[in-house]
C-alpha cells in the first residue's frame, strides 16, 4: 500500500485555502474514488485523469485507488483539482518522486489527451504557495500570471507528459517570466465634449476624491458619453492595488493572458443584471460586478430600470467597501471599494420639464419613475448633476475644451495630496480629519440644518468640499468649497 500527498488550494473569496490531496493505492477490487466533499466538477476528475493517463500509454493499476481531499469538511469546487489528483496518482504509482512532489502545490485542468488548460485563481494560488514555501505547478499559459507572486518556483507545463519528463530528468521546464501588465486601451478624450461645463466640473471632482456621481437628463444629452470619459481621468493603480484587483479578476477567471491590471477597472453591466450578478453569488459564489469594479468605477446606465432588490443590495458595499456572499456552507467576503456612477432619465419618456415633448402624465410619471430609486441609495450619492442637451449651434461652433491629459494631471495631484495627508482618498476620509475654516464649518452646519441633511449627507458634503479644496491646492476647506459641494447635492427634477 502506498500513499502520496500533493498540496493544492481551494478558494474562499480571493484567499487560497490549503488543501492536501492524499492518494492511496491499496489491494482490493479495482475502483477510483474521490472523497472529501468534492463537487461534481471535482468528482468528474476521475474520468479526465484516467483518459489523460491512457493518452500517455499508462493505465491505473487494478487496485483500489482512493483520493481524499483534506480537510474533508471543506467544499472542494472547480476543475483545478484535476492536476494535483493526477500527480498524486502518478506519485503513488511511483512514476514520480513522492517526496519531491510534496514540495509543489498544483492546479490545472486536464484535457483527455493530457494537455493542461487554464483555470481560475492561479495568482492567489501562487501567492498562497509562496507564503508556505512551496513551488507551484500550473498550465503553461498561466505561468506569466503565477510569476507575479515573486520568489516562488514556478513549473508551467503544457501537458502532463512534460511534467513527468521534468521530474525524471529527461526534460527541463524553464521558469516563466511575469506577463507584461495589461496596456491601457486608447480612451476617449474629454476635449471632445462640447459645453456641459457644470457636468465636466462634477466629473473632475468625482474623479479627484472617488466620489459617487449621478447624471440625470433627457435621452441623448450625453450622460453615457461623460461617464465613458471618467476612466481616462483616473491615475494608474498603485502596485498593492494592482495586485489586489488582479487577484479578484484571477479568481473570476477574467485575467486575460495573466496580465496584471494596472488601470482602474470600469464595469458597466446591463440593467437586466440580477442581484447575484451585481453583488456576487451564483452556484460557486463568484465575485459580482461590485468586486470586479474594486478600485475602479461601476457605471449603471438607466439606473431606475435595474431590479429594485439589486439596487438596494448595493447600499452595504458602498459603505463598507466589501460584500459578503452568504451560503449555508460558507460565508465568502470579496473586496468592493468602487466608485459608483449612474445615469438616468428624469422620467420614463425622458422629457420631464419640456413643455413641448413631455407626456400627458407629467409630472406624475416623473415621480413614479424616480421613486424607483430609494432615499437611502440617493443619500449615498455625493454629486448629482443635471445634464442639459447642447444645442446644434454649440456642438458645431464651440471650441474644444480641456483634454483628458490636463484634467487627469490635476486629479493626480489632488489624489497625491490626499494620500500624503491621510493615506486614503477623500471618499473614505474621517470627518474629524477634514480641516475647515471657522466660516466654512458654520456655513456647512447651517446648510445641513436648513436642507435637512442626514449625518451621512453632512459627512459627504465635507468630503466633497475637501476634494474641491485639493483641486485648488488649498490647505483648508473654505466656505466657497462647501458651497460648491452643496450645489451638487442631489437635486432631481420633479422630486422633493
Amino acid at each position: 500500500m502506498s500513499i502520496a500527498r500533493i498540496p493544492a488550494f481551494a478558494f474562499s473569496g480571493i484567499e487560497a485555502q490549503p488543501v492536501e490531496v492524499q492518494v492511496q493505492i491499496a489491494p482490493g477490487l479495482p475502483a477510483f474514488l474521490v472523497v472529501g466533499l468534492p463537487d461534481k466538477a471535482v468528482g468528474e476528475a476521475r474520468e479526465r485523469v484516467r483518459a489523460a493517463l491512457t493518452a500517455m500509454g499508462l493505465a491505473l493499476p487494478p487496485k483500489r485507488v482512493l483520493v481524499n481531499l483534506a480537510p474533508a469538511d471543506v467544499l472542494k469546487e472547480g476543475s483545478h483539482f484535476d492536476l494535483p489528483i493526477a500527480l498524486g496518482v502518478l506519485a503513488a504509482m511511483e512514476v514520480l518522486p513522492a517526496e519531491e512532489m510534496a514540495q509543489f502545490a498544483a492546479l490545472g485542468e486536464l484535457s483527455l489527451d493530457g494537455r493542461l488548460t487554464p483555470v481560475a485563481g492561479v495568482l492567489p494560488a501562487a501567492i498562497g504557495a509562496a507564503a508556505r514555501d512551496l513551488g507551484l505547478i500550473c498550465p503553461a499559459e498561466q505561468g506569466g500570471e503565477a510569476a507575479w507572486a515573486g520568489r516562488v518556483e514556478i513549473l508551467a507545463a503544457p501537458d502532463l507528459l512534460s511534467l513527468i519528463n521534468h521530474f525524471r530528468g529527461s526534460q527541463m521546464l524553464s521558469p516563466p517570466e511575469p506577463a507584461m501588465p495589461a496596456m491601457a486601451a486608447s480612451g476617449v478624450d474629454l476635449a471632445e465634449v462640447k459645453g456641459m461645463e457644470s457636468a465636466k466640473r462634477a466629473l473632475e471632482i468625482a474623479a479627484a476624491g472617488s466620489h459617487n456621481l449621478l447624471l440625470i437628463g433627457p435621452p441623448g444629452a450625453g450622460k453615457s458619453m461623460l461617464a465613458a470619459r471618467l476612466p481616462g481621468l483616473l491615475p494608474d493603480l498603485t502596485p498593492e492595488e494592482a495586485l489586489e484587483v488582479s487577484m479578484i479578476h484571477s479568481v473570476a477567471g477574467m485575467l486575460a493572458e495573466g496580465r496584471l491590471l494596472m488601470r482602474p477597472p470600469y464595469r458597466e453591466p446591463h440593467h437586466s443584471a440580477s442581484m447575484a450578478a451585481l453583488t456576487g453569488g451564483g452556484q460557486r459564489a463568484k465575485p459580482g460586478e461590485v468586486s470586479l469594479a474594486h478600485r475602479g468605477v461601476l457605471f449603471l446606465d438607466e439606473l431606475p430600470e435595474f431590479p429594485r432588490p439589486a439596487l438596494e443590495a448595493l447600499r452595504q458595499p458602498m459603505e463598507a467597501g466589501r460584500t459578503t456572499v452568504s451560503r449555508a456552507s460558507a460565508h465568502i467576503t470579496y473586496p468592493a471599494r468602487f466608485q459608483f456612477v449612474a445615469a438616468m432619465n428624469p422620467c420614463r419618456c425622458g422629457h420631464l420639464g419640456d413643455t413641448v415633448r413631455e407626456c400627458p402624465r407629467a409630472p406624475r410619471c416623473g415621480e413614479e419613475y424616480q421613486n424607483r430609486i430609494s432615499g437611502p441609495l440617493l443619500d449615498r450619492i455625493d454629486l448629482t448633476v443635471a445634464v442639459q442637451p447642447v444645442s446644434p449651434a454649440e456642438l458645431s461652433r464651440a471650441a474644444a475644451g480641456e483634454s483628458s491629459v490636463l484634467v487627469a494631471a490635476r486629479i493626480a495631484a489632488a489624489r497625491a495630496r490626499q494620500r500624503a495627508r491621510a493615506g486614503t482618498l477623500n471618499a473614505e476620509a474621517e470627518p474629524g480629519a477634514i480641516a475647515l475654516t471657522a466660516e466654512a464649518q458654520s456655513f456647512a452646519e447651517q446648510a445641513a440644518e436648513r436642507l435637512k441633511l442626514s449625518a451621512r449627507g453632512f459627512t459627504r458634503i465635507l468630503r466633497v468640499g475637501r476634494s474641491i479644496a485639493d483641486l485648488a491646492a488649498a490647505e483648508t476647506v473654505q466656505r466657497g468649497h462647501i458651497a460648491e459641494a452643496l450645489a451638487f447635492r442631489h437635486r432631481i427634477p420633479g422630486r422633493s
